[in-house]
């Protein structure tokens, strides 16, 4: 039985474009926020002296007050992107579409995509065969939820547990939902609270054990190891 557990916070009823609400869902905690305008999604990787900028502290002296930010995608030890990383328009780095080792080429993967006034959540391949108009992108894996199924790798009796974090998009891409797990959780549990919770068509998975997130309306803002891929909305 699905026991959806009283909102914890809500942050204050505005216009402003995300809103970040602490629940629980089946037994686990996590942070859902979700924003309303796509088009304020940025991603940020270096400072303009071409530096790493890593922390939600360093994006703020760079950017000035944020409304959220997150990690956004796999990395490897130096902070570049392990996958497809787009950045105001420019390219980074390529497509990685083949299977590959750790969670990231669990196949299927898939590239969290921000256009001009919408956001879509876009499987590698696909992503491939329609090369969108992406203003920014970041590809992660594995896909958490595919066309309203689940990442057929995952398992309900999995015990592989692990703060997490991801992203899903509304069909029409014009909500986006950010999530990050505040208990330990399966791949299988949070695929399923973005499919039948949040009710997301599609749904990426960002990381595991370094995932954070900066909140001010819950009074959060994660440290510890520095990030790559950042992703935030502006107050």
């Amino acid at each position: 039985m699905r026991v959806l557990a009283a909102l914890f916070f809500f942050a204050p009823a505005s216009a402003e474009a995300v809103t970040c609400t602490d629940l629980t869902y089946e037994g686990l905690s996590y942070t859902h926020c979700e924003v309303s305008d796509p088009s304020k999604i940025d991603l940020h990787l270096r400072d303009p002296e071409g530096d790493i900028i890593g922390t939600f502290r360093r994006l703020e002296t760079l950017q000035g007050s944020t409304a959220f930010a997150m990690n956004a995608g796999m990395y490897h030890a130096d902070r570049d992107p392990v996958g497809h990383y787009v950045e105001n328009g420019k390219e980074e780095m390529r497509v990685i579409p083949n299977a590959g080792p750790g969670n990231f080429g669990l196949l299927p993967n898939g590239i969290f995509c921000v256009m001009e006034d919408s956001a879509h959540v876009i499987e590698t391949l696909a992503y491939q065969a329609a090369r969108p108009a992406c203003v920014h992108a970041t590809q992660s894996g594995p896909m958490l939820v595919i066309d309203g199924a689940l990442h057929p790798r995952f398992l309900p009796d999995s015990t592989f547990r692990n703060v997490r974090n991801g992203v899903g998009t509304s069909a029409d891409g014009k909500t986006v939902h950010f999530v990050i797990s505040n208990d330990s959780v399966t791949f299988h549990e949070m695929a399923t609270f973005f499919r039948d919770h949040l009710k997301t068509p599609n749904a990426l998975y960002f990381d595991g054990r370094v995932s954070k997130l900066h909140a001010p309306a819950l009074g959060r803002s994660d440290i510890g190891q520095t990030m790559g891929p950042i992703l935030s909305v502006k107050e």
